[in-house]
């Protein structure tokens, strides 16, 4: 028994695989997905250092037209008893308005928003924010603390007159 059987040398000898590999995806459509997963991550990355700049944002577009803002004020909101959100001016501590648990959905959904960023960097909640009516028809609401900037024409024409009452 010192040779080995013929039948043993020949059991590991399928072209270098122990088993059969079925390609159900063309070479052709792989190396196009590589390509595109590639192409992505390059344009990320020069976008991310700079080499490419990203779509501006409004207050980006804001700034290179210049626009100015007509109206400004700041204001404080609170949660007060019974579901309200008392809206303060901030300057002068008057009571800008008062909502109800009616009307006042769309500013809670902004506020808790805005109030994620501040909860996580150890901000207080009543800090106050910046309501803008711009130039250029735009209405933001800027997160003094964070310098968070909503844009309030972004959620629809009932929503931005929501903000929008609060400059009056």
């Amino acid at each position: 028994m010192t040779s080995a059987s013929p039948s043993h040398n020949h059991h590991h000898s399928h072209g270098g695989h122990g088993h059969s590999h079925e390609n159900t995806v063309p070479k052709g459509a792989l190396v196009m997905a590589c390509g595109v997963v590639l192409f992505t991550l390059a344009l990320t990355s020069a976008t991310q250092l700079g080499w490419i700049a990203p779509s501006p944002s409004a207050s980006d577009v804001r700034a290179a037209e210049a626009a100015t803002a007509l109206q400004s004020r700041v204001l404080r909101f609170a949660d007060a008893q019974n579901g309200k959100v008392v809206v303060t001016d901030a300057v002068t501590g008057r009571t800008v308005h008062v909502y109800g648990e009616e009307g006042s959905g769309f500013i809670r959904g902004v506020l808790r928003g805005m109030g994620r960023g501040r909860h996580v960097r150890g901000i207080p909640m009543d800090a106050p924010y910046e309501l803008n009516h711009w130039s250029d028809g735009s209405l933001s609401l800027t997160d003094t603390a964070t310098n968070r900037v909503i844009e309030l024409g972004a959620f629809g024409p009932t929503n931005r007159a929501t903000f929008e009452a609060l400059l009056k």
